[in-house]
């Protein structure tokens, strides 16, 4: 494991080895991205640093609406079957090809048919796409979809370079080639990534900086240091016990909003080793359930977050218009989750919780190992690189996760592929037949009454069997020059740079 330094301005000048007329915006990660590859990729920091070298078909504005971007309008057939959308003409691939509707369709098919794509749940209401002409493409459909729109206006909708992608098959992620303000210029693993400018971008205009240099550094405190030495220029997921020292530096700005996504425990339930007789938690929901009411949510949030987060119990914030309000949140009963261990023949549970290699997630991780122990819960708690965590995650090498997904503007995307039978990122291998039925149901449905009667009826099940342990849900929180203008926040936490300059 890589330990990050504090990076003095003498030091990071020289590792970067940029050119000194360059002007370079530097942005300080939290974690270090897995592949740069959107078709294999899960992590957010990845999303992050894709968000400015890869457009998608459609984007998404402040308000989480959906708005053009690749495609610069768009249609649903009457009866819901397909969906044509006129694609933006003169665009060219970083690499120097034209963009077309061909190209849509060899992104999708991609998607669909490479063996290591986790995209493949998300488009499983396509039969095909066509081009209809160089700058119009059809999506065929099996049922109406509701979440497609906001699918392609994710991972799935970025359009990456067929020859560069067939050229390279699952290792286009280390040299990636899309259509974006900024191209790929070099990786060095756990250190820096680093993007040039693509001056034929067709929107060029719109972004002022030679290269954007993205630092991964775990530690929120070491992250802050070295913006307010100047060492970076932004930096992502402010820690909330900092928010107070960032407002009050007049060098400083800070921006933060209400946050898509969730926090919470991944339990391994059925994937690999890390499931079976040894993992008690794998075998019995009743131990799952014991779990989550030994947390007290709302005294997590305020130790670790000084309040500024959400306590949650599902995949939607309190307020969100799917929010199951007849689920509602667990209050802390260590005498109930007592009850249910008996229920099962224990009275304690040996376990190993595996966490992100940062403070925070730590911290977080030794209050549940307190809250826990009183109801019988020994956890013991094992730090990893974050992309080390995903990766054992996936392989199912773990018993239980201290995880999250960022968020997207539709529901489907917060759910369904992570506890379907066959969803691209179900790690815990949970599979229940109804609740499969059920998020397939409201994926179909165009009558959002309809749509959240269905996610209502699957989370009743989901709650009983928790195979996911929702525990809170972010705030996003940026700190950044004061000298930086033109910065918006968005609710999925991905930094967009259209319009952004330094003084």
């Amino acid at each position: 494991m890589k330990t990050i330094p504090f990076l003095t301005g003498a030091c990071l000048a020289a590792t970067l080895a940029l050119p000194a007329a360059a002007a370079d915006l530097r942005i300080g990660l939290a974690d270090d991205p897995d592949t740069l590859d959107p078709d294999q990729s899960r992590t957010f920091v990845g999303e992050i640093v894709m968000a400015s070298m890869c457009d998608k078909l459609v984007g998404i504005a402040p308000d989480a609406t959906i708005i053009p971007q690749l495609a610069t309008e768009w249609s649903t057939a009457e009866d819901g079957m397909s969906l044509t959308m006129q694609l933006r003409t003169g665009v060219t691939f970083q690499d120097g090809t034209s963009f077309t509707a061909e190209d849509v369709v060899r992104n999708i098919e991609r998607s669909r048919d490479l063996p290591e794509s986790r995209r493949k749940s998300e488009l499983t209401s396509i039969t095909s796409v066509t081009a209809d002409a160089e700058d119009r493409v059809t999506f065929h459909l099996n049922a109406p979809d509701a979440t497609l729109l906001a699918r392609l206006a994710a991972r799935s909708g970025i359009m990456l370079s067929p020859e560069a992608a067939e050229a390279a098959g699952a290792d286009f992620g280390s040299a990636p080639v899309c259509i974006g303000p900024y191209a790929f210029r070099e990786r060095v693993q756990q250190e820096r990534i680093v993007l040039e400018k693509d001056p034929d971008y067709y929107a060029a205009e719109d972004f002022h900086f030679d290269t954007v240099t993205y630092l991964p550094i775990p530690d929120a405190t070491v992250r802050l240091a070295n913006l307010r030495s100047g060492d970076l220029d932004l930096v992502e997921r402010v820690a909330t016990s900092d928010v107070a020292t960032v407002q009050g530096d007049p060098d400083l700005a800070y921006a933060e909003v209400q946050g898509l996504g969730y926090q919470g425990i991944v339990v391994n339930v059925a994937n690999g080793t890390g499931a079976g007789d040894h993992n008690p938690l794998s075998q019995h929901p009743e131990l799952r359930r014991a779990l989550s009411l030994s947390i007290d949510r709302e005294a997590l949030n305020q130790v670790v977050f000084n309040g500024l987060f959400t306590p949650g119990n599902q995949p939607f914030a309190p307020g969100s218009p799917w929010y199951d309000a007849e689920t509602p949140m667990l209050v802390r009963d260590v005498e109930v989750a007592r009850a249910l261990m008996a229920s099962v023949g224990v009275d304690s549970v040996d376990m190993t919780l595996t966490v992100p290699n940062n403070p925070i997630s730590q911290q977080v991780a030794q209050v549940i190992q307190a809250m826990a122990s009183e109801a019988g819960f020994n956890i013991q708690i094992q730090a990893l690189e974050f992309a080390t965590l995903l990766s054992s995650q996936t392989a199912g090498d773990y018993q239980a996760d201290l995880s999250g997904w960022s968020g997207y503007v539709d529901p489907d995307a917060n759910l369904h592929q992570m506890v379907t039978c066959e969803g691209g990122i179900n790690d815990t291998r949970y599979c229940d037949a109804e609740v499969d039925r059920l998020l397939n149901d409201a994926r179909s449905a165009t009558d959002p009454v309809l749509r959240k009667a269905s996610y209502d009826a699957a989370r009743k099940i989901l709650d009983r069997d928790q195979p996911l342990i929702y525990l809170y849900h972010p705030t996003w929180i940026w700190g950044m020059e004061a000298g930086l203008s033109g910065f918006t926040p968005y609710p999925d936490g991905l930094i967009r740079l259209s319009g952004v300059t330094l003084d």
